[in-house]
Parts: structure tokens; C-alpha cells; sequence
């Protein structure tokens, strides 16, 4: 009955809402309704109204943009008769009416995320036996020995878990390969990582042939594993030591459970936020999705699995012949073949692990056309909407995540929409200036104060407009390969712990370069017409008005392909530890801090009296106090600077691991605390709003235009050859 009555009011709700929205107002009136609806939307979100208020809030924001829907639905495309504006017009149209949908779906997902888990599940004594998969295909071993390390410093019982090294590099088929230097590489490959997990006491598999990539070389290990939940790492994501005692209570809890998904945390910039210089104070790309749209996936029992950073139950995975590998994403489509058998997922929002981002944009590029690829197959193989089992918002969950990968298609148009009136006088847009402006202008302020309300603190205005922007130039291509040929793509491995020695532009910059000149020649053309036609200048000063947001985009795009040249992709993470330290040739041992580390060395401060500068290149070793069982208290070091300070000797050191083992105490310096990563995030973030937001794109995006077009400059720039040594008497001509 209550459900029945629910139902009732909403629909009474719906046709009211539609009356509304449908009813014919002159512009004035429309501009009152649409300022009032504003004003209320501005003052919740300014006192963050939360529960009943915030639906309310994002209702009249709702109701502005369906004003705009119907409006533009009946009112601006061209005439049908007249195809070359209808074709561009309708292009046009559809792509505003897709940000619409993901809008709506968002609002579904995010509206009222479930807040973040707080307390640590399930009881003091369940330990299910756990094995921990870390896939590999072409990490090296020292990134792999960190991981290793981290995982086996786990704080579970020793003989409750079993740690794997799932090798697909050195795989019989690869060891055998036509090319005897692959082969070669294979086999030392091999025998190098079967080494080092005899030394950390890892299990080291690998298998006959690379088959079905990631998916294939994770089933591998089921068949060779029995632990009752299974963990997975990718190659360079280190867990912390609470990692298993925060999620795996989750399963004592819900039998039906198949997945606890913990964030990805990062501890390097990804190149976006290297060359923009934005990685310390403002919130990663991935926070929002990990910060906001997980909760709200979480809410409808929608939060899939990203790969790593997760415990799988194996029950449920054998209910699935284990991982899916029908696509490159072979995470979220396992995820989406377990909800749709009605087994359960959980978020927990709380960083647990730290991981490498691709240190080059081609490499980042790169990444992102597999999530793309692998989504679109998912979506064309799978058909979440139509997939039995799974429930209505499920089903809307999995067609947000999927249908977010088509935004390359209306980026381009919007991109290029403008040009189509400024250089061909085209009418795509049945509009004047002062209604363009009218309904417009209010649609996308309502669109950024929407979004700030949902996202916050996690994605500050314009930024995720310009991550699509950059991406969309080579994702494009990609979404629409494997659109025609939805069995084409092939998993690609993400370059892991690359450096840049020194500054230039990226290699795949140029076509931001070309759209940034177009765009410029644009605002010419947008300044001749309004000074030779002003009869029309409503129309061309709305439609440069466009032009110059687009061209704003462009510029900055232009900072984040010009590559910063940095010696190691590591970041040095603060870190305050007591130690000791021990130079050679003295038996003394210095009282020190631990004050930064990365996963090469560390900055140690040395207290004690009348203590001198050290030598360059001297050796040492430290004592630490490790978190974990098992972990060796000492490590050699080598010091490659030191400076005196007020009262200490502040050095910088190298690691110098001997044994293996010694990286336990490396990831046990470094990836133990799983609080420096929160802390971290919380640092940043903070909400600027849309004003102060704007003004810091716009002075980003102003900074980055110059340095760009100064790296365009320089690499055009022929090099100095090198002087041609001076010919010896009686040398021959």
C-alpha cells in the first residue's frame, strides 16, 4: 500500500513538474522564474543543506535544466528542409542532450551518497584465510619487490594469508618465443622474480601461454590458490599494514558478499597535475570518482571492482568461472556478471593502498583509451540496461560508468559548433543573442552549480571539463575503433615508474597545437563579422563567446602536453619515525628522524651535539623500529648530501638494500600508515566555490597558454650542432 501510494504522489509530482516546465512564458517571465529558482538553489548549497534540503536544492536546479531541454527541444534546431544547418544543428543538439542524461544519471547515483564506513567490520576473531594476488607482465623487480614486501607486512596472521607473484612476463610461452633476445629476457625475467620470492617468501606462479591478459593470468591463480577470499594488487599499488583488517570482516557480515573495493590512492601526480603544478593543492581527478560516485554507487549495491585495491570472495567468483575476460576491463565486467547473480558489493572510503600514476601524457593517454575501449565492450557485449537480474538502479549505475566514455563525441562538437557559424555562417542554433543568453547562459551556471554542490571539495569548477578536453583528442579515435570492431582492442599495460629527464613537449602534443591556432583564427573571424555585420553581432558575440571558452580549454591543454622535466616519477611522502643511525667506521649510534621518504631514499635529521656535515658518498646504516613482524630493524644506506641545521644534521640518503628482505623495511618506512594517505587527501581538499574556482582556471589556464607556446618556441628551435674538429696539416680535402 505505501509503496502504491509512493508511487501515486510521484507521478502527480511528475505531471505538475512537466506542466511547469512545458508552460509558454515570455522571455521575462522565464528570466524571473529561472533568477528565483537560482537564488534558492545558491542559498541552500551556500548553508550545504543536507537530507530533504538538498533534494530540494537540486530539484529547482533540476527543474531550470528541463526548462532549457523543452525549450531547445522545440524552439532552436534548424529546419529539416535546410540540411546543411540541420545535420550540424542536430549533432549539436544531441550532445547537449547526452551531458543532460549523464546529468540526470548522476543526480540519480550522487544525489545522496551513503557516508563513508567509520568503524572496522565483523569480529575480533574471523581471519578467513585470504590469497594475495599481485598480477605482473613487465614491472621491474625493484617496483615489485616494494609491493611484495608491503603485502607480506600485512597485519594478519602469517599462516591466514599467502601472498602470489602471478608472473605473465615470464610466461613458457614467452621463455620460448621465435626472438631469442625476448626470450632470452624472459627466462632472466624468470629466474630473477622466482629469486626474489623465495627470498620474501612469496609463492612466484606463472603459466604455459598469455592468454585472456589480466583476467587469464588472475584465473590462473584461482586454480592454484584455495584461500576463501581473494586480494588484489596491481604491480604497483602497496597496501598498508591494516589493509586486510579494514575489509575482510565485511564478509562475516553479508554471506552474500563478493566484493569489498577500497580508492586508489595515488603518491604521484598523474602528468595533468605535474605539468599544471596542481598535485599538492587541489584534489585528484580520481577523488572524485573514489570520494563521491563510488559512496553513490554504494547506495544501490552498484560499487564495482577497479582492478586492485580489492578483496573477492571465491565462492562468488566460482559462481562466474571466475574473472570475466570478455573485455579489456576485465574488472568492472566481472563485477557487473556477479551483481547480475545477485551477489553483493561494498565501498569502504578509506585509502589503503599507494600506487604509481603514468608519469608521461602518452602513457597516460594511453591508459585511458583501454578504460574507454574496455567500457564500450562492456556496453556493446554486455548491455547492462537489459542485463536480467541486476535491479533498476543497478542497471542505471552500470549505463552512468559506460556511457561516460562516449564523451569524446559531444567535447568534439562542442569544440568545433562554433566554428561552423564563425567560418561558414551556418545556423545551427534557431536563436537570438539575448535568448541564446537567456536559456543558456542560466542552463550551465545551474550545470557548474550543480555539480559543485554534488562534488564540493572533489572536483573544483572547469577542471573535469578540461581532463575530458585533453583526453578527447586521442580517445576519439579509440571509442570509435572499437565501436566498429568491438573485439579489436587488446589489454595494454600501463608504464609504471617512469621519469622525464628533461623538459619538452609531449610526442603526441601537436594536434592541441593545430586546435589552439584554429581557434585563434576563430576569435579573428568573430572580431571581423561583429565589426563588418553588426546587425548581427548578438548572435556572433554569444557565438565568440563560445569560441573564447573553447580557445581558454585549448590554451591550457597546451601547459599540460608541454612535459616537465623531473628525475624520478617517485614523490617524497612526509613521514615523521624515530631511528638511529651509524656511519661507517664509527660504532656510535646517532639518535635521527625519519622526516620524508620516497621509494628510493629518505631525508633523516641527525641530533647530536657538535655533529658536523658528512661526506658525500658515505656509508651507513639505519635502525628502525618496524610496525610489522618479520621486518629486519636495520638497512644499509648511502648519503648523498647533508647541510647543518639549528641544533641537527639534516642528510639525504639512498637505500642500499643487500638482502631482499631489506625492502620490508623500505614498504615498511613507507606504506604502513594508512593515515598519511587521509591526511593527504584532507589536506586537499577544499571547496573554493565557482567564483574563486573560475578565477583560479583562468589564471591556470592564462600561465599554462604562455608556457606551452614558450615550449612550442624552443622545440622548433634547431639544435647547436657540435663544433667539427679542426683538420690536421696535409689532411686531404
Amino acid at each position: 500500500m505505501n509503496k502504491a501510494i509512493t508511487i501515486v504522489v510521484w507521478l502527480l509530482v511528475s505531471v505538475c513538474v512537466l506542466a511547469i516546465i512545458t508552460m509558454p512564458v515570455s522571455l521575462q517571465t522565464h528570466l524571473v522564474a529561472t533568477a528565483i529558482s537560482l537564488a534558492l538553489l545558491a542559498t541552500i548549497k551556500s548553508f550545504n543543506g543536507q537530507g530533504a534540503w538538498r533534494l530540494i536544492a537540486l530539484g529547482f536546479g533540476t527543474a531550470v535544466v528541463l526548462r532549457y531541454v523543452y525549450w531547445r527541444t522545440t524552439s532552436t534546431l534548424p529546419p529539416v528542409n535546410q540540411l546543411e544547418n540541420f545535420i550540424p544543428g542536430f549533432l549539436l543538439y544531441l550532445a547537449e542532450m547526452y551531458s543532460v542524461v549523464m546529468l540526470g544519471l548522476s543526480l540519480v547515483i550522487v544525489s545522496m551518497p551513503l557516508p563513508s564506513r567509520k568503524t572496522r567490520p565483523g569480529s575480533v576473531d574471523y581471519r578467513p584465510t585470504v590469497d594475495v594476488f599481485v598480477p605482473s607482465y613487465n614491472e621491474d623487480a625493484e617496483l615489485l619487490a616494494n609491493t611484495l614486501a608491503a603485502a607480506k607486512n600485512m597485519d594478519y596472521p602469517a599462516d591466514k594469508f599467502t601472498v602470489w607473484l602471478l608472473d605473465d612476463g615470464g610466461t613458457v610461452q614467452k621463455r620460448n618465443a621465435t626472438s631469442i633476445p625476448d626470450a632470452q629476457a624472459a627466462q632472466r625475467r624468470h629466474d630473477e622474480l622466482k629469486k626474489l620470492c623465495e627470498d620474501l617468501d612469496v609463492r612466484y606462479l606463472t603459466r604455459e601461454r598469455n592468454v585472456h591478459a589480466k583476467a587469464g593470468n588472475l584465473n590462473n591463480g584461482l586454480e592454484h590458490s584455495s584461500g576463501e577470499l581473494i586480494t588484489v594488487f596491481d604491480a604497483d599499488h602497496a597496501p598498508a599494514r591494516d589493509f586486510l583488517l579494514e575489509t575482510v570482516g565485511y564478509f562475516e557480515e553479508d554471506p552474500r558478499l563478493f566484493l569489498v573495493q577500497t580508492p586508489h590512492f595515488f603518491v604521484n601526480p598523474d602528468p595533468i597535475e605535474r605539468n599544471l603544478r596542481t598535485f599538492e593543492t587541489m584534489p585528484s581527478e580520481n577523488e572524485m570518482f573514489y570520494g563521491i560516485i563510488q559512496r553513490g554507487l554504494d547506495k544501490w549495491n552498484g560499487a564495482f571492482f577497479c582492478g586492485s585495491a580489492a578483496v573477492l570472495r571465491r565462492e562468488a567468483l566460482q559462481d562466474t568461472d571466475g574473472f570475466s575476460g570478455v573485455s579489456i576491463t576485465e574488472d568492472c565486467e566481472t563485477a557487473l556478471a556477479l551483481h547480475s547473480r545477485k551477489w553483493n558489493s561494498v565501498y569502504v572510503d578509506k585509502p589503503l593502498i599507494a600506487g604509481l600514476q603514468p608519469a608521461t601524457f602518452a602513457s597516460f593517454i594511453g591508459q585511458r583509451s583501454r578504460w574507454a575501449q574496455g567500457m564500450m565492450q562492456i556496453l556493446i557485449f554486455r548491455q547492462p540496461l537489459f542485463r536480467r537480474g541486476l535491479s533498476l538502479t543497478q542497471r542505471l549505475c552500470y549505463m552512468s560508468s559506460t556511457l561516460f566514455w562516449l564523451f569524446p563525441f559531444p567535447r568534439t562538437i562542442f569544440l568545433f559548433a562554433p566554428l561552423f557559424y564563425l567560418f561558414f555562417d551556418l545556423q545551427i542554433f534557431v536563436a537570438s543573442g539575448g535568448e541564446f543568453l537567456a536559456y543558456t547562459a542560466a542552463y550551465m551556471l545551474v550545470n557548474l552549480m550543480m555539480q559543485n554542490y554534488l562534488y564540493g571539495s572533489f572536483r573544483w569548477p572547469w577542471i573535469s571539463e578540461l581532463y575530458e578536453y585533453v583526453q578527447t583528442v586521442h580517445l576519439l579515435p579509440a571509442v570509435v575503433s572499437v565501436i566498429f570492431n568491438p573485439g579489436k582492442p587488446t589489454f595494454k599495460v600501463t608504464a609504471k615508474d617512469e621519469s622525464i629527464a628533461t623538459a619538452r613537449l609531449s610526442e603526441i602534443s601537436r594536434p592541441f597545437f593545430v586546435i589552439f591556432g584554429v581557434l585563434v583564427i576563430a576569435m579573428l573571424f568573430a572580431i571581423w563579422r561583429i565589426y563588418s555585420e553588426p546587425y548581427k553581432a548578438d548572435v556572433t558575440l554569444v557565438v565568440g563567446g563560445w569560441n573564447l571558452l573553447n580557445l581558454i580549454f585549448a590554451g591550457c591543454a597546451l601547459g599540460v602536453v608541454s612535459e616537465r622535466g623531473e628525475k624520478s616519477a617517485s614523490r617524497r611522502i612526509t613521514v615523521k619515525r624515530r631511528c638511529e643511525i651509524q656511519l661507517v667506521d664509527d660504532e656510535r649510534w646517532i639518535p635521527a628522524s625519519v622526516e620524508n621518504v620516497s621509494v628510493h631514499g629518505m631525508l633523516v635529521n641527525l641530533f647530536e651535539s657538535g655533529l658536523k656535515p658528512i661526506e658525500k658518498g658515505t656509508a651507513g646504516v639505519i635502525r628502525v623500529k618496524p610496525h610489522s613482524e618479520g621486518v629486519p630493524e636495520t638497512m644499509p644506506i648511502n648519503i648523498v648530501r647533508s647541510t647543518k641545521g639549528d641544533g641537527f644534521v639534516s642528510i639525504g640518503c639512498t637505500f642500499s638494500p643487500q638482502r631482499a628482505i631489506d625492502h620490508r623495511l623500505i614498504a615498511d618506512l613507507i606504506f604502513a600508515n594508512s593515515e598519511q594517505w587521509s591526511e593527504f587527501q584532507r589536506v586537499r581538499r577544499k571547496n573554493p566555490g565557482l567564483i574563486r574556482g573560475t578565477a583560479i582556471f583562468l589564471a591556470i589556464a592564462l600561465f599554462q597558454t604562455q608556457r606551452g607556446l614558450y615550449y612550442l618556441v624552443r622545440a622548433m628551435k634547431p639544435e647547436t650542432p657540435a663544433p667539427t674538429p679542426a683538420k690536421s696539416a696535409g689532411a686531404s680535402k
